[in-house]
């Protein structure tokens, strides 16, 4: 049986904010590694409860939390003004795990948005990863924020359902959730997307952290194309791809997640040394 609770973190600029945070772990087990997952913009941590049982499933305890101005943690709807601020965030809650698994190999899980964000996390803090693991990261490039920051209104382009899973059921709940942003990009959110591209392109690759990237053939959304820039940019000498024919951009979601979720699983428990 997998347990979770939820509490409070506080967050945000000089901590004035309250993060929504989760915990997941198998009851009566000890882990074996620990997982923090970063998710993607206007959406929150409750979209990835498969996600965590899957992985506790897999041997590890796992933590999150809603990003600022995101679900259910306080701020401005989807304002990010720098994402240095969000990384210090996934660091709140990394050390909040480390009260509780202070010793246990640590790979982050970032997808889309929250890609961007955990491989800059990673470039401040690779000697305290195991391994990272992207899911349709945004890096490299994202032609959808120099197309909207040309245009003046941004028009109320919200993500569209249909893009995220070929599963329809994906798109239905997605489009259903009151926790999830479905109102236009903010001006300051996309400047600062770009300024965030070009810092962690800048920012170095990873040396020998393991790298696994993941990304659907028939992503619409963040175009692998893209994503590829970014790729060549960030990857050290421990780089595993895994692009899935048909897949769009929630891989975590899509028919196959399963074969997805199996191989995160496989490559986190390779860098935590969980099956030696």
């Amino acid at each position: 049986m997998i347990t979770s609770r939820r509490w409070r973190l506080p967050g945000g600029p000089n901590g004035t904010e309250r993060l929504a945070a989760r915990a997941w772990a198998a009851a009566g087990a000890e882990p074996a590694w620990l997982a923090v997952l970063v998710h993607g913009y206007g959406e929150h941590i409750g979209r990835y409860e498969h996600v965590a049982e899957r992985l506790c499933a897999g041997g590890a305890a796992v933590y999150g939390l809603d990003h600022r101005g995101h679900g259910g943690s306080s701020g401005e709807r989807v304002l990010v003004e720098d994402f240095a601020g969000v990384v210090e965030d996934v660091h709140r809650v990394v050390v909040q795990a480390r009260t509780a698994y202070r010793s246990l190999p640590l790979v982050v899980v970032g997808h889309s948005m929250g890609g961007l964000i955990a491989a800059r996390y990673a470039q401040e803090h690779r000697a305290d990863l195991a391994g990272l693991v992207l899911s349709g990261p945004v890096l490299g490039r994202w032609g959808a924020v120099d197309r909207l920051l040309a245009l003046d209104p941004i028009p109320d382009e919200p993500i569209d359902p249909a893009t995220l899973s070929r599963d329809p059921g994906v798109g239905a709940a997605y489009a259903a959730d009151d926790l999830v942003w479905h109102g236009p990009f903010r001006r300051p959110t996309l400047r600062a997307f770009a300024a965030e591209l070009a810092r962690v392109t800048a920012g170095g690759d990873l040396g020998d952290l393991p790298l696994l990237w993941l990304h659907g053939a028939d992503d619409r959304l963040v175009p692998l194309t893209d994503t590829r820039v970014g790729i060549e940019a960030l990857a050290g000498t421990d780089v595993t791809v895994r692009v899935f024919p048909g897949a769009r951009h929630e891989v975590f979601n899509e028919t196959n997640r399963d074969e997805v979720l199996d191989e995160v699983v496989r490559f986190a428990r390779r860098c935590a040394g969980a099956d030696r």
